[in-house]
């Protein structure tokens, strides 16, 4: 009898430890500050035909809100100056800032925000809202979570590696010229890659 007794009530204890856990290890989110000092916003053109323009916009804010544990992200939002761009050629530079492309004057800012999150494993697809001059379309950036960790200042930062493409003329971007081949100076597909760390915010 006794033995059934001790039987029973280890059941017991080990029923009310297994309805206990989703409570111990639920999603607990939080917002993470994107650090611009160490991420990068570049992206990547087809330059007459033969080569391939890259450059990077230097000057934005964004956050995100997840689960660092997890890897489950419930949001991302990202504000970049159009102006700050940036492809180690200022003619080019003021070129790529007046109205031909990013028309800066008109349209001071891009932005980006989160419509759907898939996670697999370490892997993503995030699909967001772009909008650029005035135009708002579907991003599809696909990349993946390479964790949280605590830096020597106690702070927690967290990383994450994602590629995307767009097409500028989507977005009213249509400048161009017909090369004597007859190909064209600029190409219409904008190849996108993030490198982006953030810290997390304190209470």
């Amino acid at each position: 009898m006794l033995k059934k007794r001790g039987n029973v009530w280890r059941t017991i204890a080990l029923l009310g430890a297994m309805f206990a856990l989703p409570s111990v290890v639920q999603a607990e989110p939080a917002r993470w500050n994107v650090d611009p000092e160490h991420s990068t916003i570049e992206f990547r053109v087809t330059h007459m035909v033969v080569s391939k323009t890259t450059g990077r916009f230097t000057d934005y804010v964004g956050f995100v809100d997840m689960d660092a544990e997890a890897g489950t992200v419930t949001a991302i939002e990202t504000t970049m100056k159009a102006a700050s761009v940036n492809t180690s050629h200022e003619k080019r530079d003021t070129h790529i800032r007046n109205a031909d492309f990013l028309d800066v004057e008109h349209y001071p800012t891009m932005t980006y925000k989160l419509k759907s999150y898939k996670k697999a494993a370490e892997n993503f697809t995030a699909v967001g809202d772009f909008t650029l001059r005035g135009v708002t379309k579907e991003v599809i950036l696909v990349g993946r979570y390479n964790g949280a960790m605590k830096d020597p200042w106690g702070n927690t930062r967290a990383g994450f590696s994602a590629e995307g493409k767009l097409n500028r003329k989507d977005f009213g971007l249509v400048w161009n010229k017909t090369l004597d081949s007859g190909g064209l100076v600029v190409g219409d597909e904008v190849q996108i890659r993030l490198e982006v760390e953030c810290i997390k915010a304190k209470p």
